[in-house]
């Protein structure tokens, strides 16, 4: 089923024309159970791994069923964070850049809300927005929803995480006139569920399980220390393997403070996000490390959730993370694109070595154990 071609399917010429220019010809598995569906109007919930090309399964049916000529919001989608709603839009212009028409606005904190009331005054067909922005702009009357046939909640189980539960179902109750619904995320949570059972009608089900070709090539390794050896470990990983840029976790904005601190006094460059740091610094912040100007990122979950950076070469664990999923979240962030690349665990106690084999029992993970040289 993955291996059918996107010519081989009933789209029109100026989507089949965008998809040749940007060299895509083939339909991943997820693309081709939720593409047809979707452009029959079907509810859908699809749990598929990150970067099996969840955006374009969406887009492809949102795009087609767009009227030109109707001046209302016609399609809705739902992100966690900037950073995601940024990439979306993205991802669509680039499926609508032969069809005349189709304006895409993107909604989100941390921006002017004047600078999106002109945006939106232009006669979007299509927004994409985060849970809180969209409603603040809902409460002000600047968005106008009743035209909206498609609503999709993308990365649905970073939703719930962050807690926009209550958000996103304010939002779904004052969408009257839907038609479908697509649910997509990397896990199915019980709260996920619950959305489901209330808003969608007979979902089409989906599940694409990792794969060989959509699996990350990530080397697992935990290694033992101290709660005061840990800053050298990571130092001496750093220069040893010569990563040019990783990503480090930490459970407090405490600590990622204090660790990025540390960090700067040994010489590398290091900076951090954490729940207190104001949108524009953050921005600032990514786009050095993006940029190569900072070795390390240091960040607690709920501030990285949504951060897209493909080069990692290396993600440290420099606390166990206090949820299974948020191990997955974190280690996905290297190994992408092909690459390899590595995860690291620091254990400092018999408690600690325990929860890694929890998580690694979780996860199915193979985890190997590194001995680093006693200096």
């Amino acid at each position: 089923m993955g291996q059918l071609k996107f010519q081989e399917m009933e789209l029109s010429s100026e989507l089949l024309r965008a998809m040749e220019k940007e060299g895509l010809e083939t339909l991943t598995p997820v693309q081709a159970e939720t593409i047809p569906a979707m452009l029959e109007w079907r509810d859908m919930i699809a749990k598929a791994p990150t970067g099996t090309g969840k955006t374009f399964a969406f887009g492809i049916p949102i795009i087609e069923h767009i009227d030109p000529e109707e001046s209302r919001i016609q399609a809705l989608i739902l992100a966690p964070t900037r950073e995601l709603a940024l990439q979306i839009s993205s991802e669509l212009r680039l499926l609508a850049q032969f069809k005349p028409g189709i304006r895409i606005v993107t909604v989100y904190g941390g921006q002017s809300m004047d600078g999106q009331i002109q945006e939106l005054k232009r006669h979007p067909k299509i927004v994409v927005a985060t849970p809180g922005r969209l409603l603040d702009h809902m409460g002000r009357r600047t968005i106008r929803l009743d035209g909206v046939k498609t609503v999709v909640l993308d990365e649905a189980d970073r939703m719930v995480d962050l807690g926009f539960y209550k958000d996103v179902t304010k939002i779904l109750d004052r969408l009257g006139n839907r038609k479908n619904m697509g649910l997509f995320s990397a896990t199915i949570s019980r709260e996920v569920m619950d959305i489901s059972w209330i808003y969608q009608r007979d979902p089409v089900e989906v599940t694409v399980p990792e794969d060989v070709d959509n699996k990350p090539d990530i080397r697992q390794v935990s290694v033992k220390t101290t709660e005061s050896g840990k800053v050298e470990a990571l130092v001496y990983l750093m220069n040893t393997e010569n990563y040019q840029r990783a990503m480090v976790f930490c459970n407090t904005k405490h600590k990622v403070i204090r660790l990025t601190n540390w960090l700067n006094d040994k010489g590398l460059a290091a900076d951090c996000i954490h729940g207190d740091v104001r949108q524009s610094i953050r921005e600032k912040v990514l786009k050095s490390f993006r940029k190569g100007n900072l070795k390390l990122l240091i960040a607690t979950d709920v501030a990285a959730r949504g951060i897209d950076v493909d080069d990692v070469d290396a993600v440290f664990n420099y606390d166990l993370p206090l949820e299974n999923e948020y191990y997955v979240h974190r280690i996905g962030r290297t190994g992408r694109a092909k690459k390899h690349g590595t995860a690291y665990a620091f254990t400092t106690n018999l408690g600690d070595e325990i929860r890694l084999e929890e998580i690694a029992k979780s996860t199915k993970a193979e985890i190997h154990k590194l001995e680093i040289p006693s200096r």
